[in-house]
């Protein structure tokens, strides 16, 4: 695209502001309930999950200011921007929020959260306006990860090989435009909202290359609260830049130093949504982890076996994920913080054999120290092969299981359990978001969670989605 010649901001903006609930696919519609169902309760888990959620809280608490908006979790009101900021840097720390694998993305924190935020600013939004909004801010990130991975110069130029992440990278931009829909930002004042969520994008790997930072899991922090920020300072007219994503140094260029693919930014406009293709994480885990873990429960299933039966495990592959979730060995059996164990495919492959499950509670100080799960993960051995490395396409592992009698099994899925092929059960959504909210660092009456629950499953005839928020308020300490 040459320099001077329309950007897809002024696209795009046209297309989030003219574009209504009504206007929205009803497969749309419910996955954005479930993902709103779902990002609330991943982000509440993380509040007594992970310690360095009550330091974040503490000091944005210590900051003051308008009380409008509400940390999920532990309570209080701080400004919205503020309360984007604390939530969203919850949103992925227990690493269970959704994904979606065309963009390499997590959507909901980006929009779930800082549209939660500023409702709350303005004291009242129904639930199709909510919907819409959130909606069209998945649609958008989902589209500018597309552009990438479907560039002209190919996959390998997608953002993790440019050393970026991509949902806080592009997630500037998905929460401003949910909190811009919000505030019925007109036309041009999206375009220069974009511009202004466009001067702050940031989200370099190195927070996750060799000692995994706690900057890597509050990645939608800064764009939650960069979002309510961009929104409303166009609303009072300050402009942005106008050619945000083609533009001599607009964010592809700049950023990824790559061409964007034009039609997945804005090709098929209102016509088509890859939010379809949403995937919500059956397991708390790194998505690299998933296959293996379907790979092994599904063994034991057909063969009918427990734990004590298996005499050793080989996971057999080249990905460089895999690879990476399973070397040193030694390390990787033995993880001693939750997030190194969620990057841990000995580890999570041991939890699966062990327990036939792999939950929240498998990642807890206790959980690591499981002697059961310990002692299982000493069978589990990563056997590299050259071959398959080389192979430009992504395959998931073999699992391979030789049992004490002498028989020997083995898997391999490159499809699994909450993949758009075999989506999450609605019913499973149901059971992951009441385990999640069993770990709220303030107790949540049960009656509050049925009726969050069914609030949220009708979304659309709600008079004010601040309900949600409201009956998810702790009402008293632990």
């Amino acid at each position: 695209m040459k320099y001077g010649i329309r950007d897809a901001a002024f696209d795009l903006a046209e297309y989030v502001v003219k574009t209504r609930y009504e206007d929205l696919p009803a497969e749309i519609v419910e996955v954005t309930k479930r993902d709103i169902l779902d990002t609330l309760g991943v982000t509440i888990a993380a509040s007594t999950l992970d310690p360095m959620a009550r330091e974040i809280v503490g000091l944005v608490k210590e900051g003051g200011g308008k009380k409008e908006s509400t940390i999920l979790g532990f309570g209080g009101k701080v400004p919205c921007w503020m309360a984007a900021f604390a939530n969203g840097a919850m949103g992925h720390m227990v690493d269970y929020d959704d994904m979606h694998m065309m963009g390499k993305i997590h959507t909901g924190v980006t929009t779930v959260l800082p549209g939660f935020a500023m409702a709350e600013r303005l004291g009242k939004v129904n639930g199709r306006d909510f919907i819409a909004a959130v909606a069209l801010g998945n649609d958008l990130m989902i589209r500018l990860g597309r552009a990438i991975t479907l560039s002209p110069q190919g996959r390998d130029e997608w953002t993790m090989d440019k050393g970026w992440f991509a949902t806080q990278l592009f997630g500037f931009i998905s929460g401003t435009v949910t909190a811009g829909k919000l505030l019925n930002l007109s036309e041009e004042e999206m375009v220069y909202a974009i511009g202004i969520a466009s001067a702050q994008l940031s989200g370099s790997r190195q927070m996750a290359t060799g000692f995994a930072a706690e900057t890597r899991a509050i990645q939608a922090g800064w764009t939650g609260k960069g979002a309510l920020l961009s929104a409303l300072l166009a609303q009072r007219g300050v402009t942005g830049s106008r050619d945000s994503f083609e533009g001599r140094y607009g964010i592809y260029r700049v950023y990824l130093q790559a061409e964007p693919d034009r039609d997945s930014l804005v090709g098929e406009l209102g016509r088509r949504f890859d939010g379809e293709q949403t995937q919500f994480k059956a397991w708390p885990a790194c998505g690299a982890t998933h296959p293996v873990i379907y790979s092994t429960l599904e063994l034991m299933r057909e063969h009918q076996f427990q734990g004590e039966d298996v005499e050793e495990v080989k996971v057999i592959g080249g990905s460089p994920h895999v690879k990476l979730l399973s070397e040193p060995l030694e390390s990787k059996r033995r993880p001693e913080t939750a997030i190194d164990a969620k990057y841990s495919i000995p580890f999570t492959v041991a939890v699966a054999i062990t327990k036939g499950n792999v939950t929240l509670r498998d990642y807890t100080p206790e959980g690591l120290k499981d002697p059961a799960v310990l002692r299982m993960a000493e069978r589990v051995w990563y056997q590299y092969v050259p071959e398959i490395a080389e192979k430009r396409e992504e395959e998931s592992p073999t699992i391979e299981i030789k049992l004490r009698n002498g028989k020997t099994c083995s898997r391999q899925d490159q499809v699994f359990y909450g993949m758009p092929e075999i989506p999450v059960k609605k019913e499973d959504l149901v059971i992951k978001f009441k385990d999640c909210l069993s770990f709220s660092a303030r107790r949540l009456p049960a009656e509050n969670i049925d009726r969050v629950i069914g609030l949220i499953d009708g979304l659309e005839a709600a008079e004010n989605v601040g309900d949600v928020i409201r009956l998810l308020v702790p009402q008293r300490r632990r």
